[in-house]
């Protein structure tokens, strides 16, 4: 197997290499926005055929590091157009931050590889467009967030789900008040209690943006309409999530809380290998608790799931790169954290009901969307 990784100086592209190391999987591309200096000590280890990085500066500086080895530097979204589609690789690992990730991924799907997917942004901003790609193509898409993993592990059967329980952890703020929330830092923002994430994605957490998102990708993913979407708070992580089914039984997947065991189930799959991941040890919780999610003290999560009746519709899209123009304006110290929440709605709101019907409709929403509250930003600030 030839595995190429989009994303792999992230938070979960090393995972990914630590996985891909412990199985012994041959690497033939590694991919990032821009970090040079971590990605030539990756291509070193691993490796690679190919070596991209979105940002064609830092790709000259890379290339001139790399210069001494084997692998081919390669820059800009031909770049990872180029490796996506390469004979050598038969599974991409989506991992990349941002709509940057969104052709890649529809480019691996019509060239008949297995995409193991990471980034949210593809499903949210274009679930209609992935969806009909892998019906048309025949490839296969395999979730790799821990909640959409356990829905598609408690899938395994011939009967479909009456009903989704999307568990959540619930952030670091879960039992704070909306006025001491209007006092969080970034520092507090980034004390994920269960997980460890990338910044962005921490946030979005403590916001439970993130578990919107999840809401809008298990909809596409799935095959299920919003009413059949339960979000649960769940502050151990133990049940990643589970499914409801029409009799009434509930199958749920339940492990420690580590990345990498749906990262390598969705490398391996359908064979379920030894994992460096640790095993869950239930004896070391005293009870599991299971609450509804407050939409008035975390109103961004109630917004995705507004969102999420409009699949004809950008509006997810929209929503999304406004709210990650918006978390990075926390994570810079110019916006408050309730700020998050405004500055996306108010963006959403604008711009809604633009086309869905195509990528570049998509993209060109998208980019509209982070113009427009990069404008409402800097007024705040």
């Amino acid at each position: 197997m030839g595995l190429t990784i989009l994303g792999s100086t992230g938070s979960i592209g090393r995972q990914t290499l630590d996985v891909a190391q412990h199985l012994g999987t041959a690497v033939t591309a590694l991919a990032a926005q821009r970090n040079a200096e971590l990605l030539e000590a990756q291509a070193r280890q691993f490796r690679p055929k190919y070596a991209v990085l979105y940002d064609r500066d830092a790709a000259e500086t890379l290339r001139v590091r790399l210069a001494d080895t084997e692998t081919k530097v390669l820059s800009g979204m031909e770049g990872l157009l180029e490796i996506v589609s390469a004979q050598e690789t038969d599974t991409v690992l989506g991992a990349m931050s941002g709509a940057v990730g969104l052709r890649p991924a529809l480019r691996s799907i019509e060239a008949g590889k297995k995409l193991a997917l990471a980034n949210k942004e593809t499903l949210v901003c274009a679930g209609n467009l992935v969806t009909a790609a892998v019906q048309r193509c025949g490839g296969t898409l395999l979730p790799v967030d821990s909640e959409h993993s356990a829905i598609f592990q408690c899938l395994q059967g011939k009967n479909p789900p009456r009903r989704i329980l999307l568990t959540a952890s619930g952030g670091p703020f879960r039992e704070w008040s909306r006025e001491q929330m209007a006092a969080v830092t970034p520092a507090d923002a980034l004390k994920h209690p269960n997980w460890s994430m990338g910044p962005k994605i921490t946030v979005d957490s403590a916001t439970l943006m993130n578990k919107g998102l999840e809401f809008i990708e298990a909809m596409w993913l799935f095959s299920v309409t919003p009413a059949q979407i339960r979000v649960l708070v769940h502050p151990q992580s133990v049940v990643h999530s589970a499914v409801e089914f029409e009799d009434g039984a509930v199958i749920a997947q339940m492990g420690s809380p580590d990345m990498r065991l749906p990262i390598q189930l969705a490398l391996t799959w359908p064979e379920r290998k030894p994992c460096p991941a640790p095993a869950l040890e239930l004896t070391a919780f005293s009870g599991l608790t299971f609450a509804d999610p407050d939409l008035t003290r975390f109103p961004a999560l109630a917004l995705a799931m507004r969102c999420a009746e409009h699949t004809d519709t950008a509006d997810c899209a929209v929503m999304n790169a406004a709210n990650e123009v918006a978390v990075h304006g926390f994570l810079e110290g110019r916006v408050k954290f309730p700020n998050i929440y405004a500055l996306t709605e108010r963006v959403t709101e604008k711009l809604s009901g633009r086309s869905a019907d195509t990528l570049d409709a998509v993209l060109a929403a998208d980019e509209e969307a982070r113009r427009l509250c990069k404008q409402c930003l800097s007024s705040l600030s």
